[in-house]
């Protein structure tokens, strides 16, 4: 008989779960910066192991903010908690139980979870052992706890295995060969995303998006037109750059993510536009995908 799933990756911000993710699948379909709270959406890898196809959603980070975009991107989280069959926490170990404590409190459903302990090759193993035993307080209400070294893939199949013997029984919920049910154009964006925070400093990522307007898919070449949105005029300047220097550093960095998971040579057409307040308008927020119904 074979399993399947949906697990969730929770965590705080930056903790690396989209990093965490990738790594899993060995593809790149999810964006990943070294700033908080750049993953705002759900998002899906479909990873097979041996019988079981395994799930996994990649979430926004657990934290509080009042904006409204923040509050949607804290609801997204909890949203993917409450709808999973198990849930990975993802907890770096130079991290204080303090943000695994909070964890606990907003599992409201007390969906069973394993502790994937991460980053463990940056501490010695006197701090490794350290701070297994400061986690094995709460042992009675995890699964599992597992330590793991997501660029050098340590840990990753104890992980797997143990999310395998937690998922139920079930037929396949999609083909074994799909790499996620995400939307190419949602995987794209995503992309444009990470390349303005690979680019680009201070505020201007968190006050942008993405929109992807059309995509022509031709044989030997894709074209994607997409539309940047900022909060405020000054900010146009600072993404186009000096004799547009800077849209064209994020356009080629764009382009070679999207070209490596498509395989195909791609034309990426970006357009800039001002839509002051967008972040708090509840009704474009809605229009550009971050819907509450979802």
């Amino acid at each position: 008989m074979t399993k399947a799933g949906f697990v969730s990756l929770i965590g705080r911000p930056n903790a690396g779960k989209s990093t965490l993710m990738n790594s899993l699948l060995g593809e790149k379909i999810a964006m990943v910066s070294q700033k908080a709270n750049a993953t705002r959406k759900r998002s899906n890898a479909i990873v097979m192991h041996g019988d079981t196809q395994i799930i996994f959603i990649d979430t926004p980070g657990l934290h509080e903010k009042e904006k409204i975009l923040n509050q949607y991107m804290l609801d997204e989280a909890l949203k993917a908690m409450g709808d999973c069959d198990l849930i990975v926490y993802l907890a770096p170990v130079t991290d204080s139980l303090e943000h695994y404590e909070k964890f606990l409190t907003l599992n409201k459903k007390n969906i069973k979870h394993i502790v994937a302990l991460s980053k463990i090759d940056q501490v010695s193993q006197e701090k490794l052992f350290k701070k297994i035993a400061q986690y094995n307080q709460f042992a009675d209400k995890f699964e599992a706890l597992i330590p793991v070294a997501i660029p050098r893939q340590v840990g990753h199949k104890d992980l797997l295995d143990t999310i395998s013997k937690n998922l139920p029984e079930s037929p396949f919920l999609f083909d074994p060969e799909d790499l996620t049910s995400e939307l190419v154009r949602d995987i794209y964006a995503g992309f444009i995303r990470e390349a303005i925070f690979e680019n680009i400093s201070d505020e201007v990522p968190y006050e942008s998006d993405v929109i992807i307007d059309k995509i022509y898919e031709n044989e030997g070449i894709d074209k994607i037109y997409a539309t940047i949105i900022l909060e405020k005029n000054s900010q146009k300047g600072i993404i186009i750059g000096k004799g547009g220097e800077a849209i064209k550093r994020i356009g080629k960095a764009a382009r070679a993510k999207i070209e490596k998971l498509s395989g195909q040579q791609a034309y990426l057409n970006l357009q800039v536009v001002v839509k002051k307040g967008w972040s708090k308008n509840k009704n474009f927020l809605k229009e550009i995908g971050y819907d509450d119904e979802k």
